[in-house]
């Protein structure tokens, strides 16, 4: 029989209630002859209590039990899913990371998939089994140690599974009913795509849209997984939701797809360091080993042999990197006038496959925030992507007017 995987996150699963209106999703998709792979996620709200449980017991907790607690979450939806389809005389049974095994990296929190071996749910399949639950989020070390696969790691789970069992297709229930053009509550003209090409979703994961794991996205370009997005709340069919799949099975798209946001943004300049080979490594690779993740970076024009240095990171790795950059200075590996820290930024982008063949769109772009009053304080620019630094009070108005100039709202 075909293979199925659905996964339900965590507001899909919430209560008990839920837990029965995804069960009867599950069964829909038996009945049309699929062998199904459901992975879920903790109820809504039990991850974050079981993480601060750790943090009240050990606040320098051995990250091998935190995972062992954290993961807790998602053994016990899988086991009351697998007794609500029970009940529903589907024959189903949970499994538990370790118990498939989902093997992966010793890494504790931020765990990686190495390898999901299919023999025992295929073997369960072949003696009348149905429907296998299986706990995301987590795994298990070359140790025997539980793992997890750090937040949102049920759709890196749900996804692998779908490349480890070459299932037909891998759905992914959440709270939205697909993948919107920007984010509904910021533009009422957000529209919801039908399609979108995995390069396209992977840039959007990452520039801040919440829809799906960016390591989800990942995955699936990469073993071609069809992914589908769509509501728990929302009327069944098969047109539901949003498709991501490769760019040659979308016979048309607009140039840009979306405009993505990202409100935590911090925009850092090392100032008067010296523009000589060698600087750019040193400042990289402090941050690096303070684990600040960078994203944009924009080096001014020397004079005088000095230049400044700016980038950006998440607002709530500022004090991080200041640390790292005066510990560099303090040893003499680095020397710069002042680290200068503006939090209140915004990083705005808009995305589009079809930005590789027409022209005009970074011209369009700026003029449309310019025409608002909007100045950009750093631009960076990929194949399929443009993203600018502008003032955070500006960040609704520019999503909003880059939405509209690009007409979003229409369909291709």
């Amino acid at each position: 029989m075909p293979v199925l995987v659905m996964k339900f996150g965590g507001t899909s699963v919430a209560n008990p209630d839920r837990i029965r209106r995804a069960a009867k999703r599950v069964g829909v998709e038996v009945a049309k002859g699929y062998n199904v792979i459901v992975i879920v996620s903790a109820m809504s709200g039990k991850t974050n209590e079981l993480v601060g449980w750790v943090n009240e017991t050990s606040p320098l907790f051995d990250a091998r039990e935190y995972d062992a607690v954290v993961s807790s979450g998602e053994n016990v939806t899988a086991g009351l899913m697998a007794l609500t389809l029970q009940e529903m005389d589907i024959p189903a049974r949970s499994w538990q990371g370790w118990q498939v095994p989902l093997k992966t990296t010793s890494a504790h929190s931020q765990a990686r998939i190495e390898e999901i071996p299919p023999e025992n749910i295929n073997a369960k399949f072949g003696e009348g089994m149905r429907v296998a639950v299986v706990a995301g989020f987590q795994g298990i070390s070359p140790e025997g140690r539980i793992t997890t696969l750090g937040r949102g790691g049920s759709d890196t789970t749900a996804v692998a599974f779908a490349a480890a069992f070459e299932a037909e297709r891998c759905d992914i229930y959440t709270d939205v009913d697909g993948v919107y053009t920007t984010d509904p509550r910021i533009c009422d003209k957000a529209r919801k795509l039908d399609k979108i090409a995995f390069e396209e979703m992977l840039e959007l994961a990452s520039l801040g849209a919440k829809v799906l794991q960016t390591r989800s996205v990942e995955l699936a370009m990469r073993y071609k997984v069809k992914l589908r997005v769509l509501s728990s709340f929302e009327e069944q069919s098969d047109e539901a939701g949003t498709l991501v799949c490769d760019e040659e099975e979308i016979m048309e798209s607009n140039v840009v797809a979306g405009v993505a946001y990202s409100r935590d943004e911090a925009k850092l300049t090392v100032q008067s360091v010296a523009d000589r080979p060698g600087i750019a490594a040193h400042i990289f690779t402090a941050l690096s080993e303070a684990g600040v993740n960078v994203d944009m970076i924009v080096q001014d024009i020397s004079d005088e042999g000095r230049t400044d240095m700016t980038f950006s990171c998440p607002t709530d790795q500022v004090v991080r990197a200041e640390q790292a950059l005066q510990a560099v200075k303090e040893k003499g590996e680095l020397n710069y006038a002042e680290l200068l820290a503006d939090r209140d930024v915004a990083k705005v982008s808009v995305v589009g496959i079809g930005m590789r063949s027409q022209s005009g769109v970074a011209a369009k772009m700026f003029k449309v925030l310019s025409d608002e009053g909007i100045n950009i304080k750093v631009i960076t620019t990929s194949e399929i992507k443009i993203s600018v630094l502008i003032d955070r009070k500006y960040m609704e108005l520019a999503v909003q007017a880059l939405h509209d100039a690009f007409e979003l709202d229409k369909a291709a």
